[in-house]
C-alpha cells in the first residue's frame, strides 16, 4: 500500500485526485498540501512513499522543491502533475529525482497507471513530451531556460536579479509599472518559477549577474 501525499494548489482538483485514489486499490492518501512549504511540513510529519506534485506551486516550487523533498525523504517517489509540457523543465525535474511526469489532460485510468509504474520504481513520461525529451537527450540539447525569454523579458530578468524593483525598472525603461509586472509574470511562467528566490537562485547557478551573460541577439 503506497502512502500518498497530494500536492496541488487548486482545492477542487486536489479533492478530485483524492477521490480517485480512494477508489483505486493500493493507495492510501495520508495528507494533502497546497503550497511548497506545506509539502515539506507534511513530508516531515507523515511517512510518505509517493508524492503527487503539481507544478508550479506557490512558495517553494520547481526543482528546488524536488531537491528539498528528497532531502527529507531520499526514498520518496515523485510524480509531477502539470498542465505545462515543457521539455527543459521536465528534464530538470527527472534529473533531480522525480520518476515521472504526467499531463493533467490524461484520463483517470492513465493517471493511475502512471502512479503504479513509478510506485514500482519505473519511470513514466507523458506521451505528449516523451519523444521530444528523447530527441533532446540524443542531441545533447540542454539549452538554458532563460534563452527562451523574449528580449524584453531577458532585460527585465537581468534588472530584477540585479536588485531593481518594479518602479525602478519602469522608470529606467520608460514603461508603466503594469507593463513591467506583466513581463515579470510571463517570464516567471516560462521559467516555472514562483518567486524572486527562484530567480535569484537560478541567476547564481548560471552566473547571470553579468549583463554580457544575457543574449540579446
Amino acid at each position: 500500500m503506497a502512502r500518498v501525499l497530494i500536492a496541488e494548489k487548486q482545492t477542487l482538483l486536489r479533492k478530485m485526485l483524492r477521490l480517485m485514489l480512494d477508489a483505486a486499490p493500493g493507495f492510501d492518501v495520508l495528507a494533502e498540501a497546497a503550497d511548497g512549504g506545506e509539502v515539506i511540513e507534511k513530508l516531515q510529519r507523515f511517512d510518505i512513499d509517493l508524492l503527487i506534485l503539481d507544478m508550479p506551486l506557490p512558495g517553494i516550487s520547481g526543482v528546488d522543491l524536488i531537491a528539498r523533498a528528497k532531502a527529507v525523504n531520499p526514498e520518496l517517489t515523485i510524480l509531477i502533475l502539470s498542465t505545462r509540457a515543457d521539455t527543459w523543465f521536465v528534464t530538470q525535474a527527472l534529473k533531480n529525482g522525480a520518476l515521472g511526469y504526467i499531463s493533467t489532460m490524461r484520463d483517470p485510468e492513465e493517471f493511475v497507471n502512471a502512479l503504479r509504474k513509478v510506485s514500482c520504481g519505473g519511470r513514466y513520461i507523458d506521451p505528449s513530451i516523451a519523444e521530444e525529451i528523447l530527441l533532446h537527450s540524443i542531441a545533447g540539447d540542454d539549452e538554458p531556460i532563460h534563452r527562451r525569454l523574449s528580449q524584453r523579458e531577458l532585460e527585465i530578468f537581468r534588472m530584477l536579479v540585479s536588485g531593481k524593483n518594479i518602479n525602478q525598472i519602469a522608470d529606467q525603461l520608460i514603461i508603466s509599472n503594469k507593463t513591467v509586472s506583466s513581463h515579470k509574470k510571463k517570464l516567471m511562467e516560462k521559467m516555472h518559477f514562483s518567486g524572486m528566490a527562484d530567480l535569484m537562485r537560478y541567476a547564481v547557478q548560471r552566473r547571470l549577474f553579468d549583463e554580457h551573460a544575457f543574449p540579446f541577439d
